[in-house]
């Protein structure tokens, strides 16, 4: 904003000193005064609409949202099927043309009769951002110069909207000919900040005094979306009178032209077609004639690439789609389409509980699946009506919390490994130490699906009115239904192939809806109503392990929060972590940037289906942390373990000798496994070595522990309860304080919104960072039967304990990981 503000006063004194130099007297100039040339307008360009597409100020073209042709015409001293003056003006964003042609009267004897005309031609280029625009317009003519003498005319245009409640616009058209040039400033104000009520004035300066500029003032009134009365009085005492109308891609323009006498003088006409305006019979007329339709097929992830990546579906594309149906008056509800989607449990908690929000905007959701598990369905089950594929099958099998033990597998390997652990439920490391779970992970998992299962039960129960007792009993019963014995046991309500659900939908509704898809929901289709910047709020990312250049990438998250700190434009962050940990500095570098970030503006985290230990570590700084009943989150605790030579060399033939300096120079040193360069430590810790291995991992832990307790706000002791590295679900984590509120990442951007100080009825621009690529790397590889697969959490985990031997970890297992 600032820079935007010393840009705007640099070109008012640019503009005006094109104006104010005093130009060569002549007996006629050879710009047509303004109020003259632009009696088109009802207002001046930048108070309404898109004036006349860059004919008087060619910076207006960077707000026009889409294609717009207009024609408008004059019935002064002619007929209204036979204009005397008319123009044709056409725009995209950022560029416009316009034809604007005069009929002359020349003498004949003693009367006048109309001679050969005057054309004047136009293109106008523009550019800039939403609080300012700029725009450079070059303007010819053809025809009868000699009575009507025109020059060739270079405009440079401003238009500047530094609130939702001002637009300030400045022109100056300067002949390329002669020394005639001419200034144009209008200001509008809208003294509620919307479009209902707009105040206007504007003036012209060409050869007169400041003082003797003629100007006029006026103001627009709205009272439903495209019906616009204008009024506006000039100098002369002259005034105009008129109003728009508009039906969506088209619109029509009247207006009265009355002279300094009060009499009507003439009229002016106009009508469009282009883009869709805002317009009462979309609003009301069209009032719930359409279902929003939505294939999910594919991955639903949190970014996507920009190309080559349409299997690819992001939780904010879905998200703010559904909040989107919700706002529209022509939507009725939503038809999602669920088969062959792929989400995880803690994704499809948030989509289910938008689609909520559908319902209570009076709305139905209609849901299609073919054949899915307990995630598919408790998505599913939110709907009105479910349409099941009579070929389908559900597994509502309830859940399951194991992981595979590889004590066995290392012993026959000849690897010995040394389990570093000394807090109770810090389990990460016990696949490798141990042949079954421990009496406190077993505790900790049984109490993370209990939660789940709680969840998704008490939500299936409420949404298809079902005891609790009945869908333990289909759980416990049943190993899967076929599509009649679900619909028997009133899973589904209706079997059908997704091209059956419009009848569904009939049958719902009592009458046919037609289907629009999110490209054409109100808030994408119809311009945009508010002036001035749209407040930014960034959606930072942390996903994946705890690195410094993979996974949550902390040198590129502290470069962001960095940015974003300094950034006055970005009002508040919400900070999405969805990481089981990794490498400590890494989380520590990064939640230091986002604290440091949380000292200028409101930072809010969401954590999706895991932030645990190290993921965390990223959250404890925030504001607010917000969280989904099912996030796997806490795990404040610290792991680590020693992977040794314990005969692997000898099986394999492969011996190590070496040389040192320092007692303990050897520790890591050990035989290098071919092909994947992996080294294998020939020895173990020994007593002593082990003894300060116990004594940084405790002195990480108390570092662990301080930060949450200042953090969070709470003793020291408090954290110490629910710490130990013991994971907890997120409904658990809000009862005992590690997050404050549960939800999902929109609640945690309306969290972030009041946080800020954004007025519930303003737009944000949400920007997501860090940027996905333009396309995957190894997109144009090519594809051998053998090709590397994508990799598995157990395969992260592994390389993670491979690549920081004998380091303390903030990690936890695998299968905590978020899946389907």
């Amino acid at each position: 904003m600032k820079k935007a503000t010393s840009s705007l006063v640099v070109i008012l004194l640019t503009v005006f000193s094109c104006v104010l130099n005093p130009p060569i007297l002549q007996a006629q100039t050879r710009i047509p005064p303004y109020h003259q040339r632009a009696d088109f307008l009802f207002a001046p360009p930048g108070a309404l609409g898109n004036g006349l597409l860059g004919y008087v100020n060619p910076a207006v073209l960077n707000y026009l949202h889409g294609p717009e042709i207009r024609f408008h015409w004059s019935d002064q001293q002619a007929t209204f099927s036979s204009p005397k003056r008319w123009g044709l003006f056409a725009g995209v964003p950022h560029l416009g043309f316009r034809i604007v042609h005069q009929k002359l009267l020349v003498p004949d004897g003693t009367t006048m009769v109309r001679g050969p005309g005057i054309t004047d031609y136009g293109v106008a280029l523009s550019g800039g951002e939403e609080q300012l625009s700029l725009g450079l317009s070059y303007g010819w003519s053809s025809g009868n110069l000699e009575s009507a003498p025109r020059a060739k005319i270079l405009t440079i245009g401003l238009l500047s909207r530094p609130s939702r409640f001002a637009s300030i616009g400045v022109s100056a058209a300067v002949s390329l000919e002669s020394r005639d040039r001419e200034g144009i400033i209008g200001l509008a104000v809208r003294p509620f900040g919307t479009p209902v009520l707009t105040f206007f004035g504007d003036a012209a300066l060409q050869r007169e005094r400041i003082k003797d500029a003629p100007w006029s003032i006026g103001g627009v009134v709205e009272p439903v979306p495209g019906v616009r009365f204008a009024a506006r009085y000039f100098d002369t005492k002259a005034f105009t009178a008129g109003v728009n109308l508009s039906f969506g891609a088209i619109g029509i323009w009247g207006q009265s032209h009355f002279d300094d006498n009060q009499k009507r003088s003439y009229n002016t006409y106009a009508a469009r077609v282009g883009f869709k305006d805002h317009n009462v019979f979309d609003r009301y007329l069209k009032r719930s004639k359409y279902y929003l339709s939505t294939h999910l097929k594919g991955r639903i992830t949190y970014q996507k690439y920009r190309l080559f990546d349409k299997g690819t579906h992001t939780l904010t594309d879905i998200l703010f789609s559904l909040r989107g149906a919700a706002k529209d008056p022509r939507v009725a509800g939503v038809a999602l389409n669920l088969s062959g989607m792929s989400v995880s449990r803690e994704l499809a908690w948030e989509i289910r509980e938008e689609l909520i929000r559908v319902q209570q905007a009076g709305k139905h959701v209609v849901i299609f699946l073919d054949r899915g598990g307990m995630t598919k369905y408790h998505l599913a089950s939110v709907a009105d009506r479910i349409v099941m594929d009579p070929e389908g099958m559900l597994f509502l099998s309830g859940y399951v919390a194991g992981r595979t033990f590889f004590r066995g597998t290392l012993e026959k390997l000849g690897l010995g490994f040394d389990e570093w652990r000394f807090f109770k439920y810090k389990s990460a490391a016990e696949r490798l130490s141990r042949d079954r779970m421990s009496d406190a992970d077993r505790e900790q998992s049984q109490a993370l699906i209990d939660d789940l299962y709680a969840t998704v039960r008490n939500d299936i129960r409420e949404s298809r009115n079902m005891p609790s007792e009945r869908f333990d009993q289909l759980v416990n019963q049943h190993v899967a239904f076929m599509a009649d014995s679900a619909l028997a046991a009133g899973l589904v309500d209706t079997l059908g192939r997704w091209e059956g659900v419009k009848e569904t939908i009939k049958n719902l509704e009592g009458s046919d809806k037609k289907m629009m898809g999110a490209a054409s929901l109100a808030d994408r289709v119809f311009p945009r109503r508010d002036w001035g910047p749209r407040p930014q709020v960034a959606i930072v990312y942390a996903l994946g392990v705890c690195d410094m250049d993979r996974g949550i990438n902390a040198r590129k998250l502290e470069k962001i929060f960095q940015n974003l700190k300094e950034d006055d434009d970005v009002k508040a962050v919400v900070f999405r972590v969805d990481s089981p940990g990794g490498d400590g500095m890494a989380s520590d570098v990064a939640a230091s940037a986002l604290r440091k970030c949380a000292q200028r503006k409101p930072v809010i985290v969401s954590q999706g289906g895991i932030a645990a230990s190290g993921g965390y570590w990223l959250s404890m700084y925030a504001d607010t942390i917000v969280a989904a009943p099912i996030t796997v989150t806490g795990s404040i605790g610290v792991v680590g373990g020693w992977l040794w030579n314990q005969g692997l060399g000898e099986k394999l033939g492969a011996t190590s000798d070496h040389v040192k300096v320092g007692e303990h120079a050897d520790l890591g040193f050990g035989i290098t496994l071919p092909l994947i360069g992996l080294q294998i430590p020939d020895r173990n810790l020994t007593p002593e070595e082990r003894s300060q291995v116990e004594s940084y991992i405790q002195s990480y832990y108390n570092i662990f522990v301080e930060k949450v307790s200042e953090s969070r706000g709470v003793d020291r002791e408090a954290v110490e309860r629910v710490a130990q590295g013991r994971v907890w679900s997120g409904k658990n984590a809000k009862e005992i304080g590690l997050v404050d509120v549960i939800g999902g990442l929109q609640t945690a951007i309306s969290l972030a919104r009041h946080a800020a100080g954004i007025p519930d009825e303003s737009d944000v621009e949400i920007i997501e960072l860090p940027k996905k690529g333009l396309f995957p790397l190894g997109l144009f590889r090519p594809k051998l039967p053998l090709a590397e697969p994508e990799p598995s959490a157990d395969w992260q985990y592994l390389k993670l304990i491979s690549e920081h031997p004998g380091e303390p970890l903030f990690v936890v297992p695998p299968d905590l990981y978020p899946h389907e």
